[in-house]
């Protein structure tokens, strides 16, 4: 039995969908439906029922679930072990949004020259649900921003960027003093429900600002459109570039509003751990290399 057609088989459950599975995998949904088809033929029952464009798993599919993690999980070891202390095997990795596009391409860049035994996967993700998951063990490693409160002892932390919240409105807007434009202008607010989001409310409230609250989002770049279509401001961290195309918009610092610390999250235990160190040996040079701090956390 191949074991890519048992990944491709728990990415569809995972995801939902032939589609986001396929994306995922980075192949065509032609070519993931011919390997759902080749392991159904395999084990003898349909493993996935579609509707619509959502799929869900049958009886039977459920039933070889956690059976076939188990065994997944293990081929992903048995790689690792193999390969000694050279950094080999697959990593599994999440990032935050902002960190997918601003901070892991290079890194993997980096690692891939030096390491081209080592296989990628990355999940992306809120910050919460990745701590959940590299503290559950279900990825090796995260991009993401620092929690509030102390880091479980399992795990280590390396901080990579501070990104200080900004003020940012339309172009066009008259430049006039910031708390005047957040009291006076609709207010766009990043989605509380993240941690970043909580930064930004717990300013607002220190400050005693009442903002004319417009909408909430969790997407960043998201909310840099709408200001930028003049639609409201918004207070955001200064996050990694690059930043949407064609922003038609003004950044203004907030002296004393603090911001949110973007660092890497790992395990500190498992097969995997050479390329785990590797990673996060990645991480740590690329601070080096800006001056940065090398923040808290273990080798």
């Amino acid at each position: 039995m191949d074991t890519r057609f048992l990944e491709s088989f728990l990415a569809v459950v995972d995801g939902g969908s032939i589609a986001e599975a396929a994306r995922r995998l980075n192949l065509t949904p032609a070519a993931l439906a011919q390997r759902l088809r080749a392991l159904e033929q395999d084990l003898g029952q349909p493993l996935v029922l579609r509707a619509g464009r959502r799929v869900r798993p049958t009886a039977a599919g459920l039933a070889v679930l956690d059976p076939a993690r188990r065994l997944i999980e293990s081929t992903r070891d048995l790689r690792a072990i193999a390969a000694q202390d050279e950094p080999a095997g697959q990593l599994r990795l999440g990032a935050i949004a902002t960190s997918l596009t601003g901070l892991l391409p290079e890194i993997i860049a980096g690692l891939r020259l030096r390491y081209p035994r080592i296989d990628y996967y990355v999940r992306p993700d809120s910050s919460m649900n990745l701590y959940q998951a590299v503290i559950g063990g279900e990825l090796d490693a995260a991009l993401m921003v620092q929690p509030q409160f102390p880091v479980h002892k399992s795990a280590g932390w390396l901080t990579l960027r501070h990104e200080p919240l900004i003020l940012i409105v339309p172009e066009d807007l008259p430049d006039i003093d910031s708390r005047q434009i957040l009291t006076a202008q609709p207010f766009i607010r990043y989605d509380r429900n993240q941690w970043g989001g909580q930064i930004v409310d717990r300013y607002l409230r220190q400050n005693g600002l009442k903002v004319r609250e417009m909408l909430e989002l969790d997407a960043l770049d998201a909310i840099a459109g709408m200001v930028s279509r003049g639609l409201g401001v918004a207070i955001v961290p200064d996050w990694a570039p690059p930043w949407p195309e064609g922003l038609r918009l003004r950044r203004h610092p907030l002296p004393g509003a603090g911001g949110r610390q973007v660092g890497v999250l790992w395990t500190l235990s498992g097969a995997r751990t050479a390329a785990q160190q590797a990673f996060v040996a990645a991480c740590r040079a690329r601070t080096s290399d800006q001056g940065l701090p090398g923040g808290a956390g273990q080798m």
